[in-house]
């Protein structure tokens, strides 16, 4: 496949407040000079890119400053957890005593 043949690219942007958000919010995503933006922009503040083509079409659809869909709960928060794992920031479990 040469490079006039593949799909443009495809980028969303999500923003997750926990003690403000119940879910995650979209809050821009775009396709071709839009979408490479995103991704510059992304790593000019080194904010962490996953890639997965499914769930960015899926959040495509939901207009900026809306919560992802419920059926992107799931692999949102495998994303989240690949993030802050990677950047060690999951929260570490109390101790438990016997």
């Amino acid at each position: 496949m040469s490079a006039s043949d593949r799909p443009p690219p495809v980028a969303v942007a999500l923003e997750y407040e926990p003690a403000q958000d119940g879910a995650p919010r979209v809050v821009a995503h775009g396709r071709g000079p839009i979408a490479e933006r995103i991704l510059e922009l992304a790593k000019q503040h080194g904010i962490p890119v996953r890639e997965n083509a499914d769930l960015a079409e899926i959040l495509t659809k939901v207009t900026p400053g809306e919560h992802i869909p419920v059926a992107a709960f799931a692999v949102v928060a495998e994303i989240l957890f690949y993030i802050l794992k990677a950047e060690g920031r999951l929260p570490t479990r109390p101790e438990q005593h016997p």
